[in-house]
C-alpha cells in the first residue's frame, strides 16, 4: 500500500509540473499585442468604421470627431468629459494598440488603476475586434495627413 501511494504521489507531482510549464509555456507565446490593423486607406474597412462610430461613439465623442465641450476640464463627478479624436485632442498620441484595447475594454483595470474614474466604456460584449479596428481605421481616416505622419512616426519609434 505504501508503495502505491508514493507512486500516486509521485505521478501527481510530475503532472501538476507539467500542467504548470504548459501553462506558462502557453502564456509565453500568446500573443500580447491586440492582432489586426487600423488602416485609413482602407475604404470598406473605414465605411464599416464609420457606421459603428456613429452608431457607438458619436453620442458621446461627436459626430465630426469634436468631442464633448471643455473636455479638459473634470465634471462636478470629478470625470473627464469625452475628448476628440480629431487632431485637436490626444488620441493621435496613443499607439493603435493601446487604442484598440482602450475600446475594447474601457477605461477600467488593467488598463488604468482602480482609482481612475472614467465614462468610457468597454465594448467587448457590443463589438468585434474587427468592428473596433474598423473604428479606429475611420478615426484615423478623418486625420489631417501631418497628423497621419506624425502618428506613424512614434508608432515606429515604440
Amino acid at each position: 500500500m505504501g508503495q502505491d501511494r508514493r507512486s500516486l504521489t509521485a505521478f501527481l507531482l510530475i503532472g501538476g509540473v507539467a500542467l504548470a510549464l504548459c501553462t506558462s509555456l502557453a502564456w509565453a507565446l500568446w500573443p500580447s499585442k491586440p492582432t489586426g490593423v487600423a488602416d485609413p486607406t482602407d475604404a470598406t474597412q473605414v465605411a464599416l468604421g464609420m457606421e459603428v462610430y456613429l452608431q457607438h461613439c458619436a453620442s458621446c465623442h461627436g459626430v465630426n470627431l469634436e468631442g464633448q465641450p471643455n473636455w479638459r476640464i473634470r465634471k462636478p463627478n470629478g470625470r473627464l468629459p469625452a475628448p476628440p479624436h480629431d487632431e485637436t485632442g490626444h488620441t493621435w498620441h496613443h499607439p493603435d494598440e493601446h487604442l484598440f484595447k482602450a475600446t475594447k475594454l474601457g477605461f477600467n483595470p488593467p488598463l488604468v488603476s482602480e482609482e481612475y474614474q472614467s465614462d468610457m466604456p468597454g465594448f467587448a460584449d457590443v463589438l468585434t475586434d474587427a468592428e473596433i479596428w474598423a473604428t479606429l481605421a475611420y478615426i484615423k481616416s478623418r486625420w489631417p495627413e501631418k497628423i497621419l505622419r506624425r502618428h506613424a512616426a512614434a508608432a515606429a519609434a515604440r
